[in-house]
């Protein structure tokens, strides 16, 4: 299993250009999250500032993170 986030400066501004101008479906899940929906797949967005468990520990607006899930230990 895997997750992508994109860390953002406002959420609102990032859904309507992926939305209105990218055409890619904007949906609310969890506590109120923030993704991108494309297919089977999705990007999280993170607004700086407002971020979630798990993040990356040296964040920026532009900035994104991929975590993967193993049931290996590495």
């Amino acid at each position: 299993m895997y997750h992508f986030v994109l860390t953002v400066h406002s959420l609102e501004k990032t859904c309507e250009l992926y939305s209105q101008i990218l055409g890619i479906e904007v949906v609310t899940f969890g506590q109120g999250r923030k993704a991108l929906k494309f297919g089977n797949s999705k990007i999280n967005l993170h607004e700086l500032g407002r971020e979630f468990e798990p993040k990356a520990d040296r964040l920026t607006s532009g900035s994104a993170d991929f975590g993967l899930i193993s049931t290996i230990p590495l």
